[in-house]
């Protein structure tokens, strides 16, 4: 507060909604923040400071991907989580296991060197979280669970309590585990004290739609792989956005007023 000025705290906030439509929640509602104003009978000084805008919400979207389907949905999350004012996406890969060696024999393309590759105690200073990862008879792979092994620091600390989170996935096959990759992830978010945020059915019509193959699920957004060679669809990418958006609204619900 300056020098001769008052600072109350806004009161208006946003109206809670009630509908009977499917859940929705509105990805792009303002954030109320707090008005810095003189009082009536103040004289303007030229001393007075006004606070600077709240730093914008950081959301991690932290995943490791093979083959590039799952980085194609973390580069669409962004894309949503960009697009909502007051927040920011971050994209980072967790760090390879496999030998070189390995995975030229897999015929795995090179990762994409300009995004960064993230440590366990990076992640103390996110607002939430979105991991991506490919299925492993139906949970993730290990280069993400070696990932999650090396927060002992986090978790003993308790730094990462309370934090939300949700998981998006690729899968070869239908029947691959697009929900049960991420159900079983679930345990790592509970052992943390996490709070694990699945999409449900706000996606709307797109979750319905049964004309063409379409990865995701209530658990979260998803792609199927193929042998590899098969590209995200269109639905499945704007799946990802959405829940990218989504995370945001959850976050903002969450973040201290």
């Amino acid at each position: 507060m300056g020098k001769g000025g008052g600072c109350v705290p806004s009161k208006k906030r946003m109206p809670s909604a009630t509908s009977d439509d499917p859940p929705k929640i509105a990805v792009d509602a303002p954030i109320a923040v707090a008005d810095k104003t003189l009082p009536d009978d103040a004289t303007p000084t030229g001393e007075v400071t006004i606070s600077s805008l709240p730093a914008k919400l950081k959301i991690f979207i932290v995943y490791y991907s093979m083959y590039g389907h799952v980085e194609g949905l973390a580069k669409r999350m962004k894309k949503g989580i960009d697009g909502i004012e007051g927040a920011e996406g971050f994209l980072y890969r967790v760090p390879e296991i496999l030998s070189d060696a390995i995975l030229e024999k897999m015929k795995a393309p090179p990762k994409d060197d300009s995004i960064p590759l993230i440590s366990a105690a990076e992640l103390a200073s996110a607002d939430g979280f979105l991991f991506g990862f490919p299925t492993r008879y139906g949970s993730m792979a290990a280069q993400m669970k070696s990932f999650f092994d090396s927060t002992g620091q986090l978790w003993k600390e308790q730094k990462l309590a309370g934090k939300p989170a949700g998981f998006f996935v690729s899968t070869g096959t239908q029947g691959g585990g697009q929900e049960t990759t991420a159900w079983t992830a679930i345990t790592q978010l509970a052992h943390h004290g996490m709070l694990f945020v699945p999409i449900g059915y706000t996606f709307g019509a797109g979750m319905f739609k049964m004309d063409s193959i379409r990865g995701g699920s209530p658990y979260g957004a998803g792609v199927y792989a193929g042998d590899g060679t098969r590209e995200p669809t269109e639905t499945e990418l704007a799946l990802a956005e959405h829940q990218g958006k989504y995370m945001v609204a959850v976050v903002k619900r969450l973040a201290p007023v």
